[in-house]
């Protein structure tokens, strides 16, 4: 009883410790030639409720002990100031920066994207609204170390220094996006860029706040789905947009508003396009027998890509109270879209009646159909202790739902089940600051039909982790620690690779061997380590270091796959198969963790005319996860066969296989403002990725690119023009084919205007201005759907 009481006793002193009387704090903020700098937003560091200087650059805010104000205005480096109880009349200057400052929310710690220590890009405002795209990998592969696996323009994930699938995780204001996208490739990404606020971009290991499968990078889509700050008024944005090249209209719209502290948010897309157009290719060649026996090659071209188009539509509605302290809210989206897949028919197992001829049609066109609804809920609690400073806990579930229509009928069903739980404490002890905090996530995949290649799955993680920083003059130091215990648990079948075989069913035996299900569950407990730091050596120019070591456990698909993936045209198999005489055999042994060290090495120059931002790395990777052809076939009358040249029956057999790799490269992007009106920038990144004692290359790495913008504004004008130069890809694998290089130019113009109350904005853009036939060396599907052709895209865009 005394040690609940002594408990008791120490928790209620935390939470009461800090003041229940407000102290008023003023200043004014100047810039650096002593102008006052009016709608500058100051808030105290740890509470969600902001205000913004007036047009004399004067503010007054209570705090309720001693605080850090935080003051950030675009094109300004941010302000951090300690106060007290007794500040008064602060004068607060700050510096002009030459690119934009963010507030970096993946971050965790408040910071900007010019204050990280880990290389971050950030897409916001009408720089995110001229390059959304219906993926997020199309809307960000223009970023320097960013690409795109691109199975069709509808189908696009992004790609972060060469790693794609399970080690780029995707969030949705910091909780998992908890779609089918990192199964394969064919499955679409269910974050909207169309009603995000911004996108974030964090390259290298990531895995402390995010998870063990983050050793590539986080893009967090950012939203106001639960809003944060108190709105006053009716505010909203309409927006219209129409797509040549596949004849694609967007519609959107959003809407908030409050009252006496609840806020409320709407917000709804609605996208609907055609197959997209394509300069004329050459289709891949096929071998066919005529009608007398013999061989033939066919040479087909075309100008579209066949089953690319896409129906899609969300709606998301919020609602929050923002108190003082405490900040409440909830939020639901629902999202369902029909897409084609590119590439993905079934010949392979209904083509095989020839008394339909060519013109009737043999292959079945196949379309995803995706469902997904998503709550989201957040706590807020800003104490202003000593110690604690906010409270914040985050909760997630999500039901998605991925079915593959067939000639008009479910054929395979995808759907995962997600629960989703983060709690962090921010706090100061002494004079470090940082986040300590446990997650939680729950997933419950399960795959039904013939394509159900991987089977159902429950994977569970727990984990601690803290991140603290510190700084010492003009050096901010970063420590961070996680530790996670993951297990996952599934029923495997003994002989899935034979679902799809024609039995006569005469030898019971054989059947309740096929029929037989081995329990499988398997636990890792994954250690993530990192340290960094980054360097202020003079106003505006920073160096920043940071080294991380992360281990990551297979996923169900890497681990468990066992099946044909007609998307990709393969037949996959996980780590915990072996082949033995043609046979499959589950043997789960010896599973080691996929273990990376990574080292990170930056320049950042942001202040006056000339800026740029240049990153090293170094990924030395033990364990890497990848799928390597076996030069075996598999098909449905034979099983697993070895290749025989000149034979396209019967698909690859790809096996999920673990060896030691290296990745690294340079990223950089530079910007010099020419005058008032005009800015160039020049970008571009290279990734070299090879398995370790000279073994080969990775496959599918992106090819570099080197590509330059040209900015110029003019009254009410804002014009680009924008060339990027993919380099061919000759760095592959013994089954890959190399890829020629090729060169895009783009080009928008943006006119501003106000009709009444509505600011306005017309649009113009031109992608592909030359119409270049360009192929995506990290497709599966390259040869057969290359990039999109010359598109004018006409939009409008009007704000109240």
């Amino acid at each position: 009883m005394i040690r609940h009481s002594l408990i008791s006793t120490a928790i209620i002193t935390a939470l009461s410790s800090f003041s229940a009387h407000a102290a008023l704090v003023t200043g004014q903020v100047f810039d650096n030639n002593k102008q006052p700098l009016s709608y500058a937003d100051v808030h105290v560091h740890g509470k969600a409720q902001s205000i913004k200087t007036d047009e004399n650059g004067r503010f007054s805010i209570n705090i309720d002990a001693n605080s850090q104000l935080h003051i950030s205005k675009n094109n300004f480096v941010d302000a951090r100031v300690q106060v007290t109880e007794t500040s008064s009349a602060l004068n607060i200057t700050l510096v002009p920066t030459s690119v934009e400052s963010v507030v970096v929310y993946a971050s965790a710690l408040h910071k900007n994207s010019l204050e990280m220590i880990s290389p971050v890009s950030v897409l916001s405002g009408d720089e995110l609204r001229n390059k959304a795209k219906p993926t997020l990998g199309e809307t960000l592969k223009g970023l320097p170390g960013v690409n795109a696996s691109y199975f069709g323009p509808v189908s696009s994930s992004p790609i972060i220094r060469g790693l794609d699938g399970p080690r780029v995780k995707i969030t949705q204001n910091g909780l998992d996006s908890s779609d089918a996208s990192r199964i394969g490739p064919d499955h679409a990404t269910s974050n909207d860029s169309l009603a995000a606020e911004q996108i974030e971009v964090l390259r290298g290991p990531a895995t402390l706040l995010y998870g063990s499968g983050a050793i590539g990078g986080v893009v967090n889509v950012v939203d106001n789905r639960i809003p944060t700050d108190n709105i006053e008024q009716l505010t909203g944005a309409v927006e219209y947009s129409h797509d040549t090249v596949s004849n694609a209209n967007t519609y959107a719209a959003k809407l908030e508003t409050g009252h006496n502290n609840f806020n409320f948010h709407f917000d709804g897309t609605k996208r609907t396009g055609d197959d997209y157009q394509t300069p004329r290719f050459n289709l891949p060649e096929e071998e066919h027998e005529d009608h007398e026996g013999h061989d033939e090659e066919e040479h087909e071209t075309a100008t579209s890509v066949k089953n690319t188009f896409i129906d899609s539509q969300t709606v998301n509605f919020g609602t929050s109270y923002v108190g003082e302290h405490l900040t409440l809210g909830v939020s639901y989206g629902r999202i369902e879209t029909d897409y084609g897949i590119p590439a993905h028919s079934h010949e392979h197992e209904h083509g095989h009646d020839h008394e339909h001829d060519h013109d009737e049609g043999e292959e079945e066109a196949v379309y995803a159909r995706v469902e997904q609804d998503r709550w989201q809920g957040l706590m807020s609690y800003a104490l202003h202790n000593n110690w604690i400073e906010t409270i914040n806990l985050r909760l997630g579930y999500t039901d998605y739902r991925h079915a593959e229509i067939e000639d008009g009928a479910i054929g395979t069903i995808f759907s995962n089940e997600t629960t989703e739980a983060r709690l962090n404490i921010e706090h100061k002890l002494g004079n470090w600051h940082g986040m300590a905090g446990y997650h939680f996530s729950d997933s419950d995949y399960d795959a039904d039909g013939e394509e159900a290649f991987t089977p159902a799955s429950k994977t569970t993680t727990h984990a601690l982790f803290i991140l603290e920083e510190k700084q010492f003059g003009n050096v901010t130091l970063e420590l961070g620690a996680r530790i996670e215990d993951y297990n996952i648990d599934s029923n495997v079948g003994a002989a899935a690779h034979d679902h799809d075989h024609d039995h006569d069913h005469e030898d019971d035996h054989t059947d309740e061997h096929a029929n037989e299900i081995t329990p499988y569950s398997k636990s890792f407990t994954n250690l993530s380590a990192s340290a960094g730091a980054i360097w202020q050596y003079t106003p505006g120019q920073s160096i920043a270091l940071s080294v991380s070591h992360s281990e990551r456990a297979p996923l169900s698909a890497e681990l468990l796959s066992n099946g044909v993936h007609i998307a990709t045209g393969t037949y996959e198999l996980g780590l915990g198969y072996a082949i033995e005489d043609g046979e499959i055999h589950f043997e789960p042994e010896n599973i080691k963790q996929e273990t990376s060290t990574n080292i990170d090495f930056g320049f950042r120059r942001f202040s006056g005319d000339f800026g740029y931002t240049v990153n090293f790395f170094y990924n030395d990777i033990a364990n890497f996860y990848y799928q390597q052809n076996t030069g075996l076939v598999f098909d449905e009358e034979h099983g697993l066969e070895a290749a025989e040249p000149g034979h396209d029956d019967g698909m690859a057999v790809y096996q999920f296989v673990s060896k030691d790799a290296k990745l690294y490269g340079i990223e950089f992007d530079a910007h010099y403002q020419l005058n008032s009106n005009a800015m160039v920038k020049v970008f571009g990144d290279s990734t070299t990725a090879k398995l370790a004692d000279d073994e080969g290359y990775l496959p599918r790495i992106p090819a570099n690119k080197l590509g330059s913008e040209l900015q110029y504004n003019i009254s009410d004008w804002q014009f680009s023009l924008t060339g990027t130069h993919y380099f061919e890809q000759r760095d592959i694998t013994a089954y890959e084919t190399a890829t020629d290089s090729y060169t895009l130019f783009d080009a928008q113009a943006n006119y501003q205007l106000s009709v009444g109350p509505v600011d306005t904005q017309f649009y113009i853009n031109v992608d592909n201005i030359t119409d270049e036939l360009g192929f995506v060396h990290s497709s599966f599907i390259k040869d057969e759907a290359p990039l999109p052709g010359r598109n004018f895209r006409i939009g409008l865009r009007g704000y109240f």
